[in-house]
Order: structure tokens, then C-alpha cells, then sequence
């Protein structure tokens, strides 16, 4: 909260504002790269977390590199672009020191069967954490939503490490949680400051490698995270692909995302944000509990999960033209 107080006034000082535009969610022009608060935090406590024994050596440098990489690249962004190829590379780059690190692509259980790792998995994976990092910031685009999305994943995913009995692990999603929460006081509806690149593909690649980390643990995790992340994952990719098939350029700035239609609709972004932490605490996070206890398979609890997303979504034209 103080980093953000610290980086709004700098942001304020050296003029570094996010001027509305035709494709921007706000009206006002509004300090920006205050996410790097979050990748300050956060990694700070990475080494009183192994000091304390509650994060493994592995895990620990999986998270610094990547996440200090993707960090570096978005915040370089932020100041001046870099072309969409070289940030792609970049984040390749960090997919791959995380697998590495990790050991490779985790076993995944489909059908009460763990899947083995081969070169295929560990590319998909590698493709998963890419994808995760970008869609994570292609959906921080209204006040707050990127913040409360972060903040019940992790806070649904200690919980699942406690229901399993692996409590201790629970140490590192409440950390990134409470960096976060920092972070919200100044971007609660309506924002002070904004997130910039650097915090959102930081939240977006460490999602990713927390998720991974989980399912090392206890296989069927994996399944858990994914539905916990389901707002997000199902919004991005159903506008991408809609977008993608009316010949759009992908990477170009737009508001064609169904949370930006619905923030239109409704004529606020609170009310949007409010709905996307209700539907994870309401709906997301049951359904994720229920397949961590193996009460529910994998497979069939993503299906139940992201369904009504995907209705969701359409309803509120996702990827549709403006």
C-alpha cells in the first residue's frame, strides 16, 4: 500500500498518465504503473517465505526469474513500446526458466488417471503460461477487476492447500494476496492509479506458476486452479477467438471484451468487479473445492465451471465489433 502511494506520486510527478482514448475504459487521465508495487512486495517476501520453510529452493527461483523477467518486460512497456514480438520472446523466455526450475511439465490427473510428462505436455504448458500472462493483461482493463480477480484465486487456492492437508503451502498465494490487496486500496473503483503491464503480466505468469505448483503437489489442483481462474480464461479466450476470426489483429488495442461491454452496459466498472468477485466466490470456488477433495473429477468440474461463463460471455458479446 505505501509502494503505491510512493509510485502515484512519482507517476504524478514525471506526468506518467493513462490519457483516454477511443478504445480506453475511463474518462479520466489516470497515474499508471503502480502494479510494480505488487512485483516489489511479492518478491521481497519470496525469501522469508524459504527462510521460514514454507517455499521450496525450486519454486522459489521459478518465481523470481519469471516473474522478475515478465515484471522488467511489461514495465519497459509501460515507459516505451516494445514491438509484440520481442515481449512475446520474453515471455517464452520465462515459461521455459520456469519449467526448468519446476522440473518440467507436473503430472495431470484426467479421468482418475495422472497424466505422464512428455515433450507435447511441456510444450502445451509452456503455451499455457504464455497464454495466462497476456490474458491476464488483456482483462485489467476497468478498475479493480484484475485486483479481486488475483485475490480470490490465491485466496481460493490456500484454501484447497488446506482442505488437502498441505497447509503450509498455503503461505505463498496468501502472500501474493495480501501484496495485491495493498494495491487495491489505490485501484478500488474508482482507480487512483493502474496496474500497467508490469503488475498485470506479473499476476498473470505467477498465477500461472503457482497453479503449476499445485498440481506437483497433488495432481488434481491443476483442475482447481483453472476453474478459480475461469472468469478470466473464458473472456480472453472467447474474445480472442472471435476476434481472431473476423480477420482482427489480435494484439491491437480494443473493448471488445465482454466485462468491457458489460462496464458500458451498466454504466460503471464497481458493479462489474463486484459480479466477478461474486461468481468466484459464489459459483468458481465450491465447484474447485469439490474437485480438490476428489469428489468431482477434473474434467467434468472445468465443463460444470466454465459453462455458464461461456453463456456469460456471449451474453455480454464477448469479441463482438464495438
Amino acid at each position: 500500500m505505501a509502494l503505491t502511494a510512493a509510485l502515484r506520486r512519482y507517476a504524478l510527478a514525471r506526468s506518467l498518465l493513462d490519457i483516454p482514448n477511443a478504445r480506453s475504459s475511463h474518462a479520466l487521465p489516470t497515474p499508471r504503473g503502480g502494479g510494480l508495487a505488487i512485483v516489489i512486495s511479492f518478491l521481497l517476501a519470496l525469501p522469508l517465505l524459504v527462510w521460514a520453510g514454507l517455499l521450496a529452493v525450486h519454486a522459489f527461483w521459478a518465481l523470481l526469474g519469471a516473474g522478475a523477467l515478465v515484471a522488467a518486460v511489461g514495465f519497459l512497456d509501460d515507459h516505451r513500446h516494445i514491438a509484440a514480438r520481442w515481449r512475446l520472446l520474453a515471455h517464452f523466455a520465462a515459461a521455459a526458466w520456469t519449467l526448468v526450475c519446476i522440473g518440467g511439465a507436473p503430472p495431470i490427473m484426467l479421468a482418475g488417471w495422472a497424466l505422464a510428462p512428455s515433450w507435447l505436455a511441456t510444450a502445451l504448458v509452456a503455451v499455457y503460461l504464455v497464454w495466462l500472462l497476456n490474458l491476464y493483461n488483456f482483462m485489467d482493463g476497468i478498475d479493480g477487476i484484475a485486483s479481486v480477480e488475483a485475490i480470490c484465486v490465491c485466496v481460493g487456492g490456500a484454501l484447497l492447500y488446506v482442505l488437502v492437508g498441505q497447509s503450509e503451502l498455503a503461505a505463498v498465494p496468501l502472500a501474493l494476496a495480501a501484496a495485491v490487496a495493498g494495491f487495491l486500496y489505490w485501484n478500488f473503483p474508482p482507480a487512483r492509479i493502474f496496474m500497467g503491464d508490469a503488475g498485470s503480466g506479473f499476476l498473470g505468469v505467477v498465477l500461472g506458476i503457482l497453479s503449476l505448483l499445485a498440481a506437483v503437489q497433488v495432481p488434481q489442483l491443476f483442475w482447481s486452479w483453472l476453474i478459480l481462474l475461469g472468469v478470466f480464461v473464458v473472456d480472453a479466450t472467447t474474445t480472442l477467438l472471435r476476434r481472431l476470426l473476423r480477420g482482427e489483429k489480435v494484439y491491437e488495442a480494443h473493448r471488445s471484451h465482454a466485462y468491457q461491454h458489460a462496464a458500458r452496459h451498466y454504466g460503471r466498472h464497481l458493479t462489474v468487479t463486484l459480479a466477478v468477485a461474486a461468481i468466484n466466490l459464489g459459483w468458481l470456488l465450491p465447484l474447485a473445492l469439490l474437485v480438490s477433495l476428489g469428489w468431482l473429477s477434473g474434467w467434468l468440474g472445468l465443463i460444470l465451471a466454465y459453462a455458464p461463463l461461456s453463456f456469460l460471455a456471449l451474453r455480454f458479446r464477448a469479441g463482438s465489433a464495438e
